[in-house]
């Protein structure tokens, strides 16, 4: 398989730069092929007899075994951790548990470690580091023969160090020894120029416990004043019904010059995902629903990536790393509003194919944050008119909803359960979608009038087809 230029670039690059180091941080664009990259880059040194073998961690099940398949094909060996294997995809999770004597292999051994998502892993010191970060720390830093960093985003959400990492200047800007940005992504035909639709509502007002009636004119400004409301919006049936509207619209265009389009739903639980799920098939679509509360979770992702069903549901499944590059649409109905997880969900429309539609789009609602995120990446590509503005649809009747304790309460409960060691700030649900003192934190009646569509063309590239 011929490298793209980036990778045949970066892996000279590092080769380089292993001769006189052993630590080599990359980052490059979600959806840019780092793991094709890695791949090569351990058969090149197995090759040259620099490395005996190669230890992978990644932060989810499906990435690892990802992982696994591609290094697997570039190897032609085993990554199963048994006898005569090339070594092991593991997850981060599974740092806590190895007994000494795996460990033992980086005492014997000439190993190169990759960390996929690596930002998920901080700290300097065992002091200062994660649960992840400190088994870095104490078991590999100092005994891997080399690792291999890889990221999409390099920096996390609760602002620590990323573990292994250097960084310089008074604004402590961290130092990659290899990057490669969407922009360069899209002018080599890498990835797709993605658009992001933020859905607007210009008629929204607010009933309190009081009875006193406030009116807002967008939900910029709601947002921006009641941050609860946005947990109470991507529950909303109709609201949901719109972004859905829209995206299976947009999926019906694509899947016209390509058969296999596919569309994700990041949901905010499993009930959440569920209920989305079943707006999708009254409508005639066929859906995939993937959580860690499913059986076999990642088999299913498996096989929606080789087939041409319409929708995947997801409840922290398929946010980063996962690759599946039919999907070229996706509705962002996530509580979680952090950049570093916004950017790697936008990753997973970005993927280019050989397919003659390269479309890319985001659905998200106009919360601030999220609308603060998209214009960020449209900053990116200042030389382009970014912003597109539609005509907004035909009014209609505005609606209420009231959350009651029940409904909160069952979504909390069926949030992802997150296992000892596995903690992590940029997995965790946001502040707002689980009240402080166990008590739904929604209790305002919201009128919502008609949404309509505001267009961000992140990139408008003349590479987009």
């Amino acid at each position: 398989m011929k490298l793209r230029r980036w990778q045949d670039e970066c892996l000279n690059q590092a080769l380089s730069h292993y001769s006189q180091h052993r630590h080599f941080l990359c980052l490059a664009t979600p959806g840019a092929g780092k793991s094709t990259f890695a791949a090569e880059l351990t058969r090149r040194m197995m090759a040259s007899r620099q490395i005996d073998l190669v230890l992978c961690f990644s932060p989810s099940v499906a990435i690892a075994e990802g992982l696994c398949l591609t290094m697997e094909q570039r190897l032609a060996r085993r990554l199963d951790g048994a006898l005569g294997a090339a070594g092991g995809s593991y997850t981060y999770q599974s740092l806590m548990f190895f007994k000494p004597e795996f460990w033992s292999m980086l005492d014997h051994h000439r190993v190169l470690v990759i960390f996929d998502e690596i930002h998920h892993c901080s700290g300097t010191t065992p002091d200062n580091a994660n649960a992840w970060g400190e088994e870095i720390l104490l078991r590999i830093q100092e005994k891997a023969a080399f690792t291999l960093a890889l990221t999409g985003t390099p920096w996390r959400s609760d602002k620590a160090p990323i573990v292994l990492s250097r960084y310089l200047g008074p604004e402590g800007r961290i130092q990659v020894d290899y990057q490669y940005g969407l922009q360069e992504a899209i002018r080599d035909g890498v990835c797709r120029t993605p658009r992001i639709s933020l859905i607007e509502n210009d008629h929204v007002s607010i009933t309190g416990p009081d009875s006193k009636i406030r009116m807002f004119s967008s939900l910029s400004d709601l947002f921006a004043e009641e941050g609860s409301a946005y947990s109470a919006l991507i529950q909303q049936e109709q609201a949901i019904r719109y972004m859905l509207a829209l995206a299976s619209t947009r999926l019906v265009k694509i899947r016209h010059s390509n058969p296999a389009a596919a569309g994700l739903v990041v949901a905010a639980s499993v009930n959440h995902a569920k209920r989305v799920a079943h707006l999708l098939e009254a409508d005639g679509q066929q859906v995939t629903v993937v959580s860690y509360h499913h059986p076999d979770s990642v088999g299913a992702i498996q096989q929606f990536r080789s087939g041409t069903s319409g929708w995947i549901v997801s409840v922290g499944m398929i946010s980063e790393g996962t690759d599946i590059p039919r999907l070229q649409v996706c509705c962002y109905l996530s509580p979680i509003k952090t950049e570093l997880h916004y950017r790697q969900v936008l990753g997973r429309v970005l993927r280019r194919t050989a397919a003659t539609n390269q479309e890319a789009w985001l659905y998200t609602f106009a919360e601030p944050k999220l609308v603060e995120y998209a214009n960020r990446i449209a900053e990116d590509i200042p030389e382009y008119e970014v912003v597109i503005r539609e005509a907004p649809p035909t009014k209609t009747a505005p609606f209420a909803i009231l959350m009651d304790e029940h409904s909160v309460q069952d979504d909390i409960a069926n949030q992802p359960q997150v296992e000892l060691g596995q903690v992590d700030q940029d997995n965790l649900p946001s502040e707002d979608h689980i009240a402080t003192d166990g008590k739904p934190a929604l209790e305002n009646m919201y009128s919502w009038g008609a949404f309509r569509e505001a267009v961000i063309a992140t990139f408008n590239s003349p590479f987009h087809s």
